[in-house]
Formats: structure tokens, sequence, C-alpha cells
């Protein structure tokens, strides 16, 4: 695809986290230009929320926070993301957000969040990377600690 090259290269470092599930919780992320070394965090929180939610929250906030179309590459320790993103919503889609369960179509969970995740990501270009959760990444570990504190210090 061509115009590629003249799109922004940024990172976005997502986490999110729940004290019980339903509970309080926080999400945060970390939006790096590696070309100019700007980087910009963001987190928030929700007084009773799933870890998913938190997860699918991070993500959301983060891309939203772009000014511009941009060559993304989100990088995440959440499979229930990444797999929503590149496996699954695919077929919720084809399928008018629904899944099977067993012989049964069942509505698809946080069905609101992955049509807001699916709208916004659509303005970018975006490749997901997984990386494993407390293996000391960096960002990673930055995106858990500031989603933790928003969570244990709901208002």
């Amino acid at each position: 695809m061509t115009g590629q090259e003249s799109l922004p290269q940024v990172q976005l470092f997502t986490d999110g986290a729940c004290r019980g599930n339903p509970g309080p919780g926080g999400w945060a992320f970390i939006l790096k230009h590696p070309a100019s070394g700007h980087e910009k965090e963001g987190f928030g929180s929700l007084p009773k929320t799933t870890n998913n939610q938190m997860e699918l929250m991070a993500v959301i906030q983060g891309l939203e926070a772009l000014k511009r179309k941009s060559d993304v590459e989100i990088i995440t320790d959440s499979t229930y993301v990444a797999k929503g993103l590149t496996e699954w919503m695919p077929n919720w889609k084809k399928n008018n957000w629904r899944r099977r369960e067993g012989s049964r179509w069942r509505p698809v969970l946080n069905e609101e969040l992955w049509k807001r995740l699916d709208g916004i990501a659509a303005r970018h270009q975006v490749k997901l990377t997984i990386v494993r959760g407390h293996s000391g990444h960096p960002e990673n570990e930055r995106c858990d600690v500031l989603a933790v504190e928003a969570a244990v210090n709901q208002h």
C-alpha cells in the first residue's frame, strides 16, 4: 500500500487492572513516538467494571489520544484484546455482533467497547504485539502501575 511510509510511527503500550472482577478498575496507556522520543501517559478508572473492560478501555483511550492517522503498534499483555481485534471481531461483525456458544447465538460480551475500539482502530494502520505481563517489560510494567493506582484510588 502506498503512502504508509508517510504515516507517523507510534507505539501504544496498554494495561488494565481490576480490584475484584467486577470491582473498581483502572486503565493506562503510554504513547511513544520513537522518531522524536516524545511520550504521553494516560490513565483513568471506573468504580464497577471488569479486567477485560479495563484492557479494552486502555487501548481505546490510547488510540483516541492520537491527533492524526498513524501507523500504530499496540503492545498489550491482553490476549483478550489481541485475539478480539485480530481473530474474533471479523466474525462478530459478520454475525451482527453475536458469537456462537454451543448451538446458540449470544451477544458479544462488552459489545459497546468492541464497537468503539473497532471504529477508532479503523482510523489508523494498526498492528498488535503481545507481551507477557509482569515480565519486566518497562512500558508494560509502568502501565500496570498506573492502572493499579487508578483502580485503588477510586473516588
